[in-house]
């Protein structure tokens, strides 16, 4: 290959929300799949900084689950403040992603998957800063990694000390490796109808490349302040497909399609430096699971690792 080529698929299209519709500040989207337990604290954690259904639209949607009951908690915690939407049949985790962009109203759209949650102040201070910096398209905030049961595990680095907007060199970190989680993250809806909705052929990087698609194209408002938690555990959509190498795939194919944004110059300097660092990942995963016994997943990973290091040479 002699340069860095896009996909041909193009990326789904969100529909503008309809000429006349209420329009909330916030549109606070709720995915949820066999995760009505973790979706309790999710749900809970918005409600308590809900500044009315004025200003907030709050919505679960229901990718059709199948081990337990989301819209009984809805029922049970909501009680009629909280909307609630099953889909008729499983679509697959990113369309239903993308049905939560396509439902929503608000001006601004926070997805905040049903295992993740939000501490006090996060609505407040995504608002404060979206006010003082009205050229901004989306915010972030720095993500605490919490386990299965809600303790702290760790702080993701910094990317700046103080609270601004992001610059280039923060573009190629984020193309070179994912530094953004969907849970500290809200976005402009009409970036989603400008830029598209998520790519289902990127699987768990789906999120990666969108990111790397809003931050190369528009303005991103970071702060440091650690209000976003991003929950870490086996029963996670990522970490099953860790078993068969599919995420590191994923990551190739993400890579790709994401340095075909920027000048090629840049985007083969970025491409070569992203495959490079995802072979490395790929690696530390091959010896953590080597040592814990799991010879599969290691043998798995050492291949994906492989990949992404031929992958590197292959645009010259």
């Amino acid at each position: 290959m002699g340069h860095i080529t896009a996909s041909t698929l193009p990326a789904p299209k969100i529909e503008p929300v309809p000429a006349g519709t209420s329009r909330p500040f916030w549109s606070v989207m709720i995915p949820v799949y066999n995760s009505a337990d973790y979706m309790r604290q999710t749900l809970q954690c918005v409600l308590d900084q809900d500044p009315g259904a004025d200003e907030m639209e709050i919505e679960v949607v229901d990718n059709c689950s199948t081990k337990d009951d989301p819209e009984a908690v809805v029922r049970e915690l909501g009680r009629g403040r909280v909307k609630f939407h099953r889909q008729p049949q499983n679509i697959g985790a990113i369309a239903n992603f993308n049905s939560c962009i396509g439902r929503s109203r608000g001006q601004w759209l926070h997805i905040l998957h049903a295992d993740d949650i939000v501490r006090p102040g996060f609505y407040a201070h995504a608002r404060q800063a979206i006010v003082a910096n009205p050229e901004v398209s989306a915010v972030n905030f720095r993500t605490i990694y919490i386990d299965e049961s809600g303790l702290w595990t760790h702080l993701a680095m910094a990317e700046m000390p103080k609270p601004g907007i992001l610059g280039d060199e923060f573009i190629a970190r984020q193309l070179r490796s994912q530094r953004i989680q969907c849970v500290g993250m809200v976005v402009h809806r009409s970036v989603y109808e400008e830029l598209g909705g998520y790519r289902p052929e990127l699987g768990p990087c789906t999120d990666w490349e969108m990111w790397n698609r809003i931050v190369i194209h528009k303005k991103l408002f970071y702060d440091p302040e650690p209000l976003a938690c991003y929950r870490l555990h086996a029963a996670a959509d990522t970490a099953q497909r860790v078993r068969t190498g599919e995420n590191v795939a994923a990551e190739r194919r993400s890579i790709q399609l994401s340095c075909s944004y920027v000048p090629e110059d840049q985007g083969k300097r970025l491409y070569r430096e992203a495959m490079n660092a995802a072979a490395k990942r790929a690696i530390r995963r091959m010896r953590r699971h080597w040592r814990e016994g799991d010879r599969a997943i290691a043998w798995h990973q050492f291949r994906e690792a492989v990949l992404c290091g031929i992958a590197s040479t292959s645009i010259f």
